[in-house]
């Protein structure tokens, strides 16, 4: 007998008869050991359903990430999960047609390197039967992770092109298993999902490509804001990757509220900006300019460019920082605001998400929870406080019911980090936030669990910056040594100097002050490198990290 050859992924899909062999729909289901629902389990359907402007009848979906017009319809090549299981053999049970989720299931060869962004198909006869219209590459979520139990696997579709993609619906009309497939138009053959891909996750600096991609209007809005975000990059890079000046912009104080005897809200409005501004991701510091010259960052809670709202505690001693905005600033006072800047991330991969607070440290984390609740992921939050009395922002704890876990010092509640760590979900990542005692006990913790750094996510209030003194000098410059005093930073006297150096949080979480390592040893604080980056010792953060001796830098 000759050798069963593998099909030509590449030849054509429309020259040859293609039926849909499946029709598959779901009603949403609880996942595995989660608190949160999907729609990712579909079952075969052996008669003919109807499919409107938002998808197939009675098909269920998380309209968070899939679903509506331009997520209407999900298709995939069953030929991958073969391949699948070659490739993972530990899991291969769960890789059955039907695995991820897809809507239909083709004959023939039709996959990601012969199927156009804005290809027109007929599934059906003319009159009863609908047209769609290819228009986004499946982007895979955590739920891939969690479906097949495989840590990390969502950005093995895209490296590997084997996402499937999603149908709009241009004419609604019936589908059932035997339907034919037909091509009816092609307007970008060389734009293949695969290709796409190429500019979406591999080759994300070629400005040529994604600018042309830019301008084809069949794409869903997700692609389209994708593929501005990545040309916004590769311009700003092809401009030499020259970094603009900050610039400072006037906000006025419109409300301060107490949440609590140490802790109040500040709400600012934009004298400069139009309109609401553009909404912020969660986990960003926004950076005030004080009328005595001092900078701080804090934390923003909720709200846009034009208005937002952060969460500040009133430190003792205060720097300076805290002091004004709690004993001086007053309603309808302008305060500058400068650069919005990340410190938190939000790790799309993890399947469940573990929130540990203390204090203050609630308002690094708000705005990840509100978010969460929304975009439905599942996550639970433990808060340590002294007292009822204590807790700020209580409106929203209160909204999170029970996946607000409140720990209450005065009623001798005490939180167990060891065990909340060790009962962890599969695939679940730790954000820590709070006093140096309760930031130590996770990292001993983490460390006796075997849990790897790249699971937990470190937010300091309060950083180490006092040590011996050191020296440094800038390569290049005819300026000559500068000396770190015992209770200075490298990005203070580096600004005193009159470098533009730039940074967001100041107590080692984000990374925005990293400088490059030219000569000398280091020794590394803070969480905003990783080990690596600190085993190399090729940068450091200059706002926390210190030198041993003498150093020369660059950035």
């Amino acid at each position: 007998m000759a050798p069963i050859l593998p099909p030509d992924l590449d030849a054509p899909w429309h020259t040859t008869p293609t039926t849909l062999l499946q029709l598959r729909t779901s009603k949403m289901r609880t996942m595995l050991n989660l608190a949160i629902e999907t729609g990712i389990y579909k079952q075969p359907c052996a008669t003919p359903i109807f499919c409107s402007l938002t998808g197939l009848q009675d098909d269920e979906h998380d309209l968070t990430f899939h679903g509506g017009p331009e997520k209407a319809v999900h298709q995939y090549y069953p030929g991958h999960y073969s391949v699948w299981r070659k490739e993972f053999p530990e899991n291969n049970g769960s890789f059955e047609v039907g695995g991820f989720g897809e809507n239909l299931v083709a004959s023939g060869n039709m996959n990601e390197r012969n199927v156009c962004i804005g290809d027109v198909i007929r599934i059906g006869d003319e009159k009863t039967g609908v047209i769609l219209q290819v228009c986004l590459p499946r982007q895979p979520c955590f739920k891939l992770n969690h479906r097949f139990g495989i840590k990390g696997f969502a950005p093995n579709t895209w490296k590997k092109s084997r996402t499937g993609w999603y149908y709009r619906v241009l004419k609604e009309g019936w589908i059932k298993v035997g339907d034919l497939f037909e091509l009816v138009e092609r307007m970008y053959p060389k734009w293949t999902i695969e290709r796409i891909q190429e500019y979406l996750h591999r080759d994300k600096g070629n400005l040529e490509k994604l600018e042309e991609l830019i301008t084809i209007p069949e794409f869903g809005d997700e692609c389209k804001r994708h593929f501005k975000r990545l040309a916004d990059k590769a311009r700003d890079k092809e401009n030499g990757g020259k970094r603009e000046p900050e610039v400072w912009n006037r906000f006025k104080l419109v409300e301060k509220k107490a949440e609590t005897e140490r802790i109040s809200s500040f709400v600012f409005q934009s004298m400069d900006g139009d309109g609401e501004g553009e909404e912020l991701y969660p986990g960003l510091f926004a950076r005030l300019k004080l009328p005595s010259g001092l900078i701080r960052p804090y934390s923003i809670i909720s709200g846009s460019t034009n208005h937002f709202t952060l969460g500040i505690a009133l430190e003792d001693p205060s720097r300076g920082g805290s002091s004004f905005l709690h004993n001086t600033a007053k309603e309808g006072d302008i305060i500058e605001v400068g650069k919005i800047t990340e410190s938190v991330p939000i790790p799309e991969g993890a399947s469940n998400h573990i929130f540990i607070a203390g204090g203050i440290g609630i308002t690094a984390f708000l705005g990840h929870l509100a978010i969460y609740d929304k975009i439905n992921f599942n996550y639970t939050l433990h808060y340590a406080v002294k007292s009822a009395d204590d807790v700020p922002f209580k409106e929203a704890l209160e909204s999170m019911g029970g996946k607000a876990v409140v720990y209450d010092k005065s009623k001798g509640q005490r939180m167990d980090i060891e065990k909340i760590m060790k009962n962890k979900t599969w695939n679940s990542y730790i954000y820590a936030c709070g006093p140096t005692r309760m930031i130590d006990s996770i990292s001993r913790s983490a460390a006796a669990l075997a849990i790897p750094p790249s699971d937990i996510h470190y937010e300091a209030f309060h950083a180490e910056k006092g040590g011996d003194s050191f020296t440094a000098s800038v390569k290049g410059s005819k300026n000559g040594k500068m000396d770190i005093g015992t209770e200075e930073t490298l990005l203070e006297v580096l600004r005193r100097a009159g470098w533009d150096v730039d940074s967001s949080c100041e107590t080692g979480n984000c990374g925005t002050c990293k400088v490059k390592v030219c000569e000398g040893k280091v020794e590394h604080r803070g969480s905003g490198l990783s080990e690596v980056e600190k085993g190399e010792g090729n940068v450091m953060l200059s706002c926390v990290s210190r030198g041993m001796g003498h150093l020369v830098i660059d950035f």
